[in-house]
């Protein structure tokens, strides 16, 4: 049983003594008694830190003589912990709530696949973070009790995890390791993990029924500059190793995912071009249970990891127009989510007509595309540039450009039906007003809208017949 598994909680501390009296004091008080050691690794403080941390005898302390980053430091706590014990990295600007480890357990153990869950907070990367009502610590607690009810619906899976609260089992540490140290003095060192872990087969889980307050105002962060620059430092580490950069291929793609609105019990076979690591797919899937995923990845340093969470391919579609899923028949697919690969085909005609063949009659494209006639590109054109700007919202690798009535157009010349063509648009200067009433001047003020938009996302139904007769 879950319960009688014991969790060595791993905190690392460099200062900031009142946050450290308040995460151990939360922890202490709601957390079970006996289920837990707290292994606390001080990098150094210089606040009372130290000497407050020695007058605890509720826990392990290590001392450093250095500060010696995150990923060093938390390697030292997990070296340190009970050997059959579970792992659990916690910064020490949190504050625990009821039920909050409980609840990771119960989501851990629930699948021998999962190999490791987080918390959802109020201050974090990666989508983690919710809105919450309270703007008072002394209110959260009400909240969080209410919110930390477990429930299994609400255990969500991702593709990587923020470590602020992340719990690991202790297999999974001992089959891919501890954090890599190349990412010392902290940042990616998570995201390396978490992919060790997802190419060892097992699942990440965010635990919405799990939440803990993150105040998010630690020391690491003090000076942005510095923290900036470790930040693209270990960027560039990661790439090095993994081959692509976690941040943007996990991105979730809300534009595409709230076009999709369908029963939440709907059995949907889903697909989607350039499914980096399948964030997006993951999300809809937590929203609809029996959807089942597939994914076109063409980075193929990506599509190794997204493999072992979705099925995913790495072929060229417009190299033979077929797709070698298990699954590959025609008629298949409730959704197919194109991105921004019309831009880029060879053939955007072909792309269209070709992809009807995979969808079902009713099934639903969706493609988002930038708008050529946004007042920004025509401003460029008129001083003279194009594509080449660096702040085009136009991409250089672009072959086919398109316009409004140009997506409607080569939508319905491919026989697709019941188009749904959502704007989106930014707050413009006074001056860009200006130059828009001039241009209105011109074509009429009611052009306005097309040159304000500056991306669409077109959403059009199949107009495939199928005779079912015999």
């Amino acid at each position: 049983m879950f319960q009688n598994k014991k969790t060595s909680i791993i905190i690392l501390t460099y200062n900031n003594i009142n946050y450290n009296q308040i995460c151990l004091e939360s922890i202490r008080k709601y957390t079970a008694s006996d289920t837990y050691e707290i292994i606390i690794v001080d990098n150094n403080s210089s606040d009372g830190t130290r000497e407050w941390l020695k007058e605890q005898t509720d826990i392990k302390l290590i001392l450093n003589d250095e500060n010696l980053g995150f990923p060093k430091g938390c390697n030292l706590g997990i070296n340190a912990a009970e050997k059959d014990n579970d792992i659990l990295v916690l910064n020490n600007d949190t504050k625990a709530t009821p039920r909050w480890l409980d609840n990771l357990k119960a989501c851990l153990y629930s699948n021998e696949k999962i190999g490791a869950v987080a918390s959802i907070t109020n201050n974090c990367s990666n989508y983690q973070a919710i809105n919450v009502p309270y703007t008072d610590i002394e209110d959260m607690i009400d909240f969080a009790d209410k919110n930390n009810i477990s429930n299994s619906d609400m255990w969500e899976e991702k593709s990587r995890l923020v470590a602020f609260c992340m719990l690991i089992k202790r297999e999974v540490i001992n089959k891919v390791g501890t954090f890599d140290e190349r990412f010392t003095p902290g940042n990616f060192e998570d995201d390396d993990l978490c992919m060790r872990i997802v190419d060892a087969g097992y699942k990440l889980m965010v635990c919405n029924d799990s939440f803990i307050h993150h105040f998010g105002s630690t020391s690491f962060k003090s000076d942005y500059a510095k923290f900036n620059n470790i930040l693209k430092t270990n960027a560039h580490k990661f790439e090095e190793k993994w081959g692509f950069n976690s941040n943007s291929e996990s991105l979730l793609k809300f534009d595409i995912i709230n076009r999709i609105n369908e029963p939440r019990e709907k059995k949907l076979n889903i697909l989607e071009f350039n499914c980096g690591l399948g964030s997006t797919l993951l999300k809809l899937k937590y929203i609809y249970p029996n959807a089942m995923l597939y994914g076109i990845e063409p980075n193929r340093n990506v599509a190794k990891i997204c493999e072992k969470i979705i099925e995913t391919i790495t072929q060229d579609f417009e190299e033979n127009y077929t797709m070698n899923f298990k699954e590959s028949k025609t008629n298949f697919f409730d959704y197919i989510i194109i991105g921004n690969k019309l831009q880029f085909s060879k053939d955007p005609w072909k792309l269209l007509t070709e992809l009807k063949k995979y969808l079902k009659p009713d099934g639903y494209i969706i493609a988002t595309i930038p708008n050529l006639m946004h007042y920004s590109v025509i401003k460029g054109l008129l001083n003279g540039t194009f594509i080449y700007n660096h702040d085009s919202i136009l991409n250089p690798k672009c072959t086919k450009f398109f316009t409004l009535p140009d997506i409607q157009k080569i939508f319905e010349e491919c026989g697709y039906i019941n188009p749904y063509i959502f704007h989106y648009s930014r707050e413009i200067s006074q001056e860009d007003n200006n130059f828009l009433d001039q241009i209105c001047n011109v074509v009429g003020s009611d052009m306005k809208g097309f040159f304000i938009s500056y991306q669409y996302v077109a959403k059009f139904q199949n107009n495939t017949f199928i005779d079912t007769q015999i």
